[in-house]
């Protein structure tokens, strides 16, 4: 069609901003992330199954359409599957203690794919790159397949053989997608802990200090090889606060937020919501949660990083809506600086994605409402995040 003079300019100027778009990073500034200079808002969900259940290419970008649709920026997703026989979609299969990456089809491959349907949609991806948890192999793979089976959990933090396996995998994520805009950033690891879930028993020497050199160590790795990508831990937030019964303010899980929010190569802080299944509940599972989140919210404005609330969740028992309602307008109205809800749904060709219980589908209330809080979390931060103070 004939382009007038005047439409000329603007049409150039559209297409100048897509291109640094698609090529800028996300960074932080104090308590903020920005792009191209811009406030980012870390808006949306978790999909830890968009790359891990054969979903085709066009499943995929619905999956994505649907986030998107809310005013979602952000998903976090898992970037690991260990096994140690082949099946599925996986990334690294072990046979003894030597693994061998998938880069086909059924492995990064497919990744390559899950990032191409993010972009198309504009979403951002946190990858997680392993699991404290046996869901997807994780970190008690790495140790029953080097160190024997049965060996204690808490090895993964300290045994060289270990670490040197991991760093490896690690740096094949990294090399890979160094370039890509579309990774957030790396975390490195799924709500990190002394205990797991197949080997529960620890070494009897784990404490927040095992956890915080471990994170020194990798942030600081991940740091040497790609200056393009941000990094987080991918913990539950836990803190480590002296004379304190309460399991998740006294350190007895291996985590101490604060000391390792402080580290300089983790760039931002994150935390996990569940009162129910932490026992969490007096005097509500409201009330103890919107506490949580100030408390981290103090922790952001006292190290100056910016902190996410990057998994929270409810059964729809669990007076879920206002639960949500009040937990979404708390993270807006104290300055925290993002929010990812656990977890995305989608209707697909093939059937519904995977429901623990509180997956957000299409055509739900919460589904609706999201879009509500999204937009006024961008409100916020256009605004500027730090004239919000507790």
């Amino acid at each position: 069609m004939k382009l007038y003079a005047s439409v000329v300019p603007l049409l150039a100027a559209a297409v100048s901003l897509a291109t640094r778009l698609s090529t800028a990073f996300v960074k932080t500034d104090g308590q903020c992330f920005t792009l191209n200079g811009a406030p980012y808002t870390v808006f949306g969900s978790n999909s830890y199954w968009v790359g891990l259940m054969g979903l085709t290419t066009n499943e995929m970008n619905v999956t994505f359409q649907n986030i998107a649709a809310t005013g979602a920026t952000t998903v976090r997703t898992l970037g690991f599957n260990e096994v140690t026989t082949a099946s599925g979609d996986y990334y690294q299969l072990w046979n003894g203690s030597t693994p061998t990456i998938n880069y086909g089809p059924t492995g990064l491959k497919n990744f390559d794919n899950v990032v191409a349907a993010a972009k198309a949609n504009n979403i951002r991806l946190i990858i997680t790159l392993t699991n404290n948890w046996h869901d997807y192999g994780g970190m008690d793979v790495y140790v029953d397949q080097i160190l024997g089976q049965g060996q204690p959990h808490d090895y993964f933090y300290t045994d060289p053989k270990v670490i040197a396996a991991y760093k490896k995998y690690v740096k094949v994520w990294i090399e890979r997608y160094i370039d890509e805009p579309t990774i957030f950033g790396w975390e490195l690891a799924n709500e990190p802990r002394c205990t797991g879930s197949t080997n529960s028993a620890t070494s009897g020497t784990c404490t927040t200090t095992t956890i915080t050199n471990w994170v020194k160590t990798m942030s600081a790795y991940i740091k040497s090889l790609d200056c393009n990508h941000l990094v987080g831990l991918g913990d539950e937030g836990w803190f480590n606060w002296t004379n304190n019964i309460d399991a998740s303010y006294n350190g007895s899980h291996g985590i101490d937020f604060d000391a390792n929010l402080a580290i300089d190569t983790i760039d931002f802080g994150t935390f996990h919501l569940y009162p129910y299944s932490w026992d969490e509940e007096t005097p509500s599972a409201m009330s103890w949660g919107q506490t949580w989140i100030k408390n981290h919210r103090n922790a952001q404005a006292m190290y100056n990083k910016p902190v996410l609330m990057e998994e929270f969740g409810l059964l729809a028992s669990q007076d879920r809506i206002a639960t949500y309602k009040n937990w979404y307008s708390t993270v807006i109205d104290s300055g925290l600086t993002g929010v990812l809800v656990w977890q995305a749904g989608s209707n697909l060709t093939s059937g519904p994605t995977p429901d623990d219980g509180s997956a957000i589908y299409p055509g739900t209330m919460i589904y609706e409402m999201e879009s509500m809080y999204a937009a006024q979390l961008k409100d916020r931060n256009s605004q500027g995040l730090q004239s919000y103070d507790m």
